[in-house]
């Protein structure tokens, strides 16, 4: 009888020291994965910046970006000539020639145009449309979004095991990066904010404010044959007609006259 008590005690016993070391695992696990996030969101404005040049770099690479010498490129040179900074961020303009309507603007000032929403575009619309990128740079919004792609999966993962350093990222996570720089998706405060700087922008760079009201019209209409920007642009119809209201009574209050 007592060895049989004496085996049950060592029994329990052993489930309790088990049941600790599962429950010591457990923490230590959650621990690193917690020093894990603290590190990676702890990022640099220097580290963020080479993840960046990093992400838009390969973009440039497996995207068909046309020559200086391309006319659609000549005409976003032409267009944007003067326009060279944002609040202190060096922008820079490339075409990419994809059928895809979209345009999108890095955190690095990095702005990117699709010749397809090109080809439907008059000047005045286009240039709302830069404008309103550029919008979201200088808010901080894209520099924003892109952290939050970084913190995500495996991104963080490589990003903490770097210790403190920029990791070295894959072809696939650049890949998964430079997906989140095109389709990033914004608030609707972060949208309207954007309209507003844009408008401020392009007034202050001598460019028709109208423009960006002229472009979310044609957009918002369905005339562009793709859902794509339009999708990431606006949410939702009836605030798509406020904000297409609120510039024009800004047009108008400020005596901008709209283009033929």
């Amino acid at each position: 009888m007592r060895h049989f008590i004496v085996k049950a005690l060592i029994l329990i016993l052993c489930c309790g020291i088990c049941d600790n070391a599962a429950a010591q695992l457990k923490v230590g696990k959650l621990i690193s994965a917690g020093a894990k996030g603290i590190k990676a969101m702890t990022l640099t404005d220097k580290q963020m910046a080479e993840y960046v040049k990093e992400s838009v770099e390969w973009m440039d690479t497996h995207n068909p970006v046309l020559p200086e010498d391309d006319p659609y490129t000549q005409r976003v040179r032409r267009l944007t000539e003067g326009i060279t900074e944002v609040d202190g961020i060096p922008l820079n303009f490339k075409v990419y020639n994809v059928v895809d309507v979209n345009a999108f603007a890095c955190p690095d000032g990095s702005v990117r145009v699709f010749a397809a929403l090109m080809d439907l575009m008059s000047d005045d619309e286009l240039l709302g449309v830069i404008g309103h990128e550029i919008g979201h740079v200088a808010k901080r919004h894209s520099k924003n979004a892109f952290k939050t792609s970084l913190m995500t999966g495996a991104l963080k993962d490589a990003i903490a095991s770097a210790g403190g350093k920029a990791a070295a990222l894959t072809e696939s996570q650049l890949g998964q990066l430079g997906e989140s720089l095109i389709n990033a998706r914004y608030s609707q405060k972060q949208e309207n904010e954007a309209d507003d700087y844009g408008y401020d922008f392009l007034k202050a760079n001598g460019k028709n404010p109208w423009g960006m009201a002229m472009a979310f019209e044609k957009l918002s209409a369905g005339e562009t044959g793709s859902s794509s920007y339009v999708e990431k642009m606006f949410s939702s119809h009836p605030e798509t007609q406020a904000r297409i209201k609120h510039i024009q009574q800004r047009a108008e209050k400020d005596g901008i006259a709209r283009p033929e």
